[in-house]
């Protein structure tokens, strides 16, 4: 959901990152700061950089005080809870808000597109749900959003399996909801997760559904050589997403050295 700023034919680039896992330890912050180091150091402005949740590792008030720190850019950063976040601590931190327990859904009106930022994650469970009144919120967003105007939405669980033993039981549930609502809803472009801590591109409802990598990790695949369920010792890697003038989005992972 990162977006690059506009460079001749391209109408918005955004910079997606995920499942940065901040969980008091050296290596955690290290990933990060490459990470950041690498957005900053990029010739052009983005339009945002999306972080789709699991900022923290135990949701615990002093990593979202880290992060706080880490996060801080030149370009829009936009974050979203995952299920090892605590909304209250996250809210009270990161965002400068009264501590809560609801989903904390937020939207970005930028040039051009819409990002809608919906909250998947069930209190004390690992799999994800959009509650009813997220989806009453973002039907309401995509309604105030004008005519042609493309609207991004962005989450946590992925709604759909991927093919990954470790992922998919605690995927996004009850997502036929979500899909009912795109399906009334032309201006929803494409679909933004992480949770995977794999790059990955499918479709759901109909639209693109594209999975960040994981800062922190990379999921080992059931078809690689058997191992751990990660690859501790892989870079971080990130996504570009391109949203050109006629419509089309195009993604690009990158690794970030460390």
């Amino acid at each position: 959901m990162p977006v690059i700023a506009h460079l001749s034919d391209l109408h918005v680039s955004d910079l997606h990152l995920s499942d940065l896992h901040l969980d008091g330890g050296a290596r955690s912050v290290e990933r990060v700061r490459a990470v950041m180091a690498f957005l900053e150091d990029l010739p052009y402005d983005l339009d945002a950089v999306l972080v789709t949740g699991d900022l923290a590792d135990h949701g615990r008030p002093e990593e979202y005080e880290v992060l706080r720190e880490l996060l801080v850019s030149r370009h829009p950063v936009l974050v979203l809870p995952g299920n090892h976040d605590e909304r209250a601590a996250l809210r009270r931190v990161l965002l400068g808000e009264d501590a809560a327990d609801g989903p904390v859904n937020r939207v970005h009106r930028g040039a051009g597109f819409v990002l809608a930022l919906c909250d998947s994650s069930v209190p004390g469970r690992p799999e994800g749900l959009l509650a009813d009144e997220t989806l009453a919120w973002l039907d309401g967003v995509v309604e105030r959003t004008p005519a042609g105007v493309p609207v991004l939405v962005a989450f946590h669980h992925p709604p759909v399996v991927l093919h990954t033993p470790a992922v998919d039981p605690i995927r996004q549930f009850g997502a036929e909801r979500l899909a009912e609502l795109a399906g009334r809803r032309p201006q929803i472009a494409a679909f933004l997760c992480g949770h995977a801590h794999t790059p990955a591109a499918t479709r759901f409802a109909g639209r693109p559904l594209l999975v960040a990598p994981g800062v922190v990790s990379t999921l080992r695949l059931p078809w690689e050589r058997p191992g751990p369920d990660a690859h501790p010792d892989l870079p971080p890697a990130l996504a570009f997403h391109v949203l050109d003038g006629d419509g089309r989005l195009t993604t690009h992972y990158r690794v970030v050295p460390l």
